[in-house]
């Protein structure tokens, strides 16, 4: 018969007695509780939200989507598509079981924004962070209502930035600029609902579901916060109006190496009676800068027409005919 030696010595270190492997944290395990302490702190401040419709014939329908709390005494953020064409009231549903009522305090059609009051004051507020500062890859959290199904929480990450969304308000179209795509699973009734960051912070409120892992949220940065204190304090939000069409394009090479800019704003069509005809603007001309300010294109453009230039003369710098002018232009209130 054959020897056999048998080699003992002490157990290693990566071993527990009994041969049994240590815990030991992975990448999943890290991810899982990022996205645990986010429900958990944000979960209590998104609310399911009921809403009825009238429709023609006098039926009235419901429909569903989400919001997110924004102050302890009743505030609450969400899509204004979620509550368009509504009777302006509905219920909102809790985690902790409240269900209380609510009404419009006013709608955004084209930032797809809008802001409730619920009759209460010891709501849990979410913090607001800053879309800004993310960036391609990171993790976020969105917490919703899809399909009434509420309380939901998916996760994903940031697939890009800068994405936009084509909105409408009866005749008037804009574009929504920054806006963040993400591929946490998104399906209606998370409209209106959080997109948070690992931290736990909203930084966008969920809007579109534009396909299987493609979602997109309208991005809470400097911008949207204006909007949301004004839907707060006035119910609406003023924008400035021009009376124009216009679409991007190069500049010609030697313009583009005299102002230190490639693109502008080229004016396609002007509204009879606008202010932008009544200022002498004219189809062809290309619009370079606004009050100093370079304009590469329309969002650059709309981005400028904020509510504090109604009535207020703003300096146009217009190239026409291989010329540069400075052209004034004084918006009026766009009426929607």
């Amino acid at each position: 018969m054959a020897d056999f030696t048998f080699v003992t010595g002490e157990i290693p270190d990566s071993q527990e007695p009994g041969g049994q492997q240590p815990a030991v944290e992975g990448p999943l395990d890290a991810y899982s509780r990022v996205v645990v302490s986010v429900a958990a702190r944000l979960t209590p401040s998104v609310a399911s939200l009921r809403v009825s419709r009238r429709v023609r014939g006098g039926r009235i329908l419901d429909g569903a989507g989400s919001g997110v709390v924004i102050t302890s005494d009743g505030f609450v953020l969400t899509s204004a598509h979620v509550v368009s064409g509504s009777d302006s009231r509905g219920r909102a549903s809790f985690s902790d079981g409240r269900d209380l009522d609510f009404s419009v305090v006013g709608a955004d059609p084209l930032s797809d924004l809008a802001v409730l009051r619920l009759a209460a004051d010891d709501l849990s507020p979410a913090e607001l962070g800053d879309a800004e500062r993310l960036q391609v890859g990171e993790l976020v959290v969105a917490i919703g209502n899809p399909h009434g199904f509420g309380g939901s929480v998916t996760a994903g990450v940031i697939s890009a930035l800068g994405r936009s969304l084509p909105t409408r308000a009866g005749s008037t179209m804009r574009i929504v600029d920054n806006v963040i795509q993400t591929d946490a699973a998104l399906n209606p009734g998370n409209s209106g609902g959080a997109l948070a960051d690992a931290r736990g912070r909203v930084v966008g409120i969920n809007t579109a579901v534009a396909g299987v892992g493609l979602g997109l949220a309208v991005p809470i940065n400097a911008a949207t916060r204006r909007i949301i204190g004004g839907l707060m304090s006035e119910g609406r939000f003023p924008r400035a109006y021009l009376g124009l069409g216009g679409g991007e394009r190069p500049l010609p090479p030697r313009l583009a190496r005299q102002l230190g800019q490639r693109d502008c704003v080229e004016v396609v069509q002007v509204v009879n009676e606008s202010p932008a005809a009544k200022a002498g603007l004219r189809p062809g001309d290309l619009i370079v800068a606004v009050d100093g300010q370079k304009v590469g294109g329309m969002t650059d453009l709309q981005r400028l027409m904020i509510g504090d230039r109604i009535g207020t003369p703003v300096a146009f710098t217009v190239a026409r005919d291989s010329s540069l002018l400075e052209i004034t232009v004084t918006p009026s209130e766009l009426e929607v």
